[in-house]
Formats: C-alpha cells, structure tokens, sequence
C-alpha cells in the first residue's frame, strides 16, 4: 500500500490584495479631500531579555544559543517588503521614520546605515525628515550613539523606565542606574535631541522614590521625557504574577506630582504621556495622535493608509522566522481591511484627544471624510461632563479630560 505524503506549500500566502493599489482605489464609501502626512515605521522584533510587563512583539535573543542576529537576512527582508508596499505609497513623501522593537539598538550602526540608506534609496524623505531609533542602555557603548547619528538616525529615544536597580530589576531590565545615566549623557552629546523613557507606579514605589526618579531625569536635561504608567497588559508574566503596585489615587498622585516638576523644569506637556521643550516633540508620534497616515514594515507592523475612497489598516507576519519566509516571498502582509465607516469617527477621536491641543472640526473632516454631526452627540456629553472645551472651529480635552482620558474616547464609541 502506498503512503501519500502531502506536500507542503513553500510559502502560506498572506492577505489577498494587500499591496494592489488599484484594488486600493475602487470606489469606497468615503471621499477625502487630501492625504494627511505619512510616516514609516520599521519594527526590529529582537531584545536581550522580554520584560515582564511588555506586551509588545519581542523576541528574546540570545548569542549562545542561536548565533548572531540575523541582520542581514531581516534587512533583506525589510527591504523586500518596503518593495512590495511602494505601489500603495508611491509618490508620498516621508515626514518621519521611526525605528522601534524589541531593541533596535542591539543591530550593529552598520545595519542601520545600511537600513536608512536602503530606504533613502526607495522612498523621498522630507528634508526635515525626524528618524528616530529605540535605544536600550544595556545594549550601550561609548561611541555607538555616535555611530548611529553618522548612520543618518537625529533622535535617539532611551528607555530608562527607572534610576532605581531595585525596580529595574523588578522590571526585568538589563542596565542598572550607572548605566542609564551613562546612556543618556551620551545621547545628549550625541544628538540635538532625545527622549528619556520613564515608568511611574512600579512595584513597591513610594512618593519618595518618584521624586528621586525624577530628580535624576530631570538633572539630565532631557529636551523630551515620555512617562508611562505601567500596567499589567493580558498574556504578559506580570498578568500571570502580578506585582503589588501603588493603589490608583496614589498613581493619580503620581502623575498630578510628575506635571507639576516637568512643567517648571520647562517641559510642556503635549501628549497624555509626553512631556517636551519647545521644538522637541516628537514629530513621529504626533502624527500617530493627529489621525495621520503610517506605513510599518517588519515582524508584526501595523500600517494605517489612506486613500481617496477609503482608510486601510494592514498588520504584518508576527513570528520572525516567518515574517522573513513571507517578506522575501513578496507576501509580507497577513491582515489587510477597510477601517468601518461606523469605527472611523472612534478611531479618530481615540488618537487625536490624547493630545493636549486636540484638533480642529477641519482636520476632523479632512482625516475622515465625515461630517462634524457623527460625533456632535458625543462632543456636547463631554463638554456637559467638562471633559473638553470647543470654539466654533477647535476641540481639546481639558484638564479633567486628560485625567479621565478613557471616559471621555468611550463617549465616542459606535453604538452597538
């Protein structure tokens, strides 16, 4: 009797249309006026060690077990896939470039040239172009700041979490205080500008511990500082052992003491979780919160593009080993969908509210292609409840809404 053996395909495919611009261009449902600023994202997938509390997608790495990072490998497929995609984004210009992880300063400075240069080669880059890349202390090393910069990176975000070993090592962090401070003063010699990364309601914290964290970020001078509260994300080691972490009100009283010593160090705050000198926003983000549009290349990258009848979100191949199999097959995308008309006006509001600014009523109808009348219901609840504050032609959340940032975007949700 003979045993039939099937045989498998070479390559599974991924989403149907996914890079077909003129599938992209059919008629749709919405008609914009204009295009908002695209962005790239680059996702680099690997880190030395996952943290407890990190729900992104990382991958540990480790040089005794599985050799050298594959770099040149993940390049080539970066670059296979950024191919795939120019049809969608053909003719845009490139206002930023971020590139995150994982731990994307754990590539050799010789990667990222090489990355930058590649992508240089393929899209326009704005003149002002921000390109910023993810920095991690534990992969620090004097001169590799510099290196990076010659590479072509002009902002470099570091993400210290804390100046306290105790709670780095409760967060599973690879560097200690010494060298988060050794970190930073380099990437402020480094560069024009950076970004100091700190968490706050950190295991076992006290009020006096905050204060010390932010005495040492603020004694660095840095130009931006991101502050997130940590919390305990589903399918992370934290949600299946969770720590004792500091009761809301004294988070609140956290985050209430942090506004108050970023703004008289001269630190506006912009965003819900940013905090910058003047002219040191962080322009990638921004576009993030202002609905704009963002192409994201690598393991697990999300992209939000629009076109003249519809808004699209695409999520790449997550695993590593197969988003490179998939990229270099010319198949990168795993899930492409029109954004519902119904989701769009939450979708914005979601984004656009963490800003402390907010947007205006025609910023609103340019990014969507709605009329003012889909959220006006939940513009007068907020306002009732003192969430945000409007003129005939601006929106922005108040102080208030800032606070209770999650009551004021669920007013804003579809009806079911």
């Amino acid at each position: 009797m003979n045993t039939i053996v099937p045989i498998a395909p070479a390559v599974q495919a991924g989403a149907p249309n996914a890079n077909d611009v003129l599938h992209m261009m059919r008629p749709g449902p919405l008609q914009l006026s204009a295009l908002p600023p695209l962005s790239l994202y680059v996702h680099l997938p690997w880190c030395l060690r996952k943290c407890p509390y990190c729900d992104f997608n990382s991958h540990e790495w480790s040089d005794g077990k599985a050799g050298a990072l594959p770099e040149q490998r993940y390049l080539e497929a970066l670059v296979a896939d950024l191919d795939a995609a120019l049809p969608l984004i053909w003719g845009r210009t490139i206002h930023t470039v971020f590139i995150g992880g994982g731990t994307p300063s754990l590539f050799s400075p010789e990667a990222i040239d090489r990355l930058i240069s590649d992508v240089r080669a393929r899209v326009k880059l704005a003149p002002d172009c921000e390109i910023t890349l993810e920095a991690n202390p534990g992969t620090f090393e004097r001169d590799r700041f510099r290196a990076f910069r010659s590479a072509g990176v002009t902002r470099l975000s570091v993400g210290v979490q804390s100046f306290n070993d105790e709670h780095l090592k409760a967060l599973g962090r690879v560097h200690d205080r010494a060298q988060a401070i050794a970190a930073v003063e380099e990437a402020a010699s480094a560069f024009d500008t950076f970004n100091l990364d700190l968490m706050y309601a950190l295991p076992g914290q006290s009020p006096a511990q905050l204060e010390t964290d932010l005495a040492q970020a603020l004694a660095l001078a840095p130009p931006h500082l991101s502050i997130y509260h940590l919390t305990i994300e589903p399918n992370t080691y934290f949600a299946k052992f969770p720590p004792k972490v500091p009761e809301d009100d004294d988070a609140y009283a956290m985050l209430d003491r942090i506004t108050e010593r970023t703004a008289t160090a001269g630190l506006a705050r912009y965003e819900i979780s940013a905090f910058a000198r003047e002219g040191h926003q962080c322009q990638h983000n921004l576009n993030y919160w202002q609905f704009g549009d963002y192409l994201g290349i690598g393991a697990g990258a999300h992209s939000k593009l629009s076109f003249a009848h519809r808004i699209v979100r695409q999520v790449r191949f997550r695993e590593p080993q197969k988003y490179m199999d998939q990229a270099l097959a010319g198949v990168a995308v795993s899930q492409s969908d029109d954004v519902a008309l119904a989701e769009l006006p939450f979708e914005y509001m979601l984004n656009v509210l963490r800003l402390k600014e907010g947007f205006t009523l025609s910023q609103y109808g340019e990014r969507t292609g709605l009329s003012i009348t889909a959220i006006q219901r939940g513009l007068a609840q907020a306002e009732q409840n003192g969430l945000l504050s409007r003129d005939l032609r601006h929106v922005w959340p108040t102080a208030r809404g800032l606070d209770f940032l999650s009551d004021l975007q669920t007013l804003f949700l579809p009806d079911s």
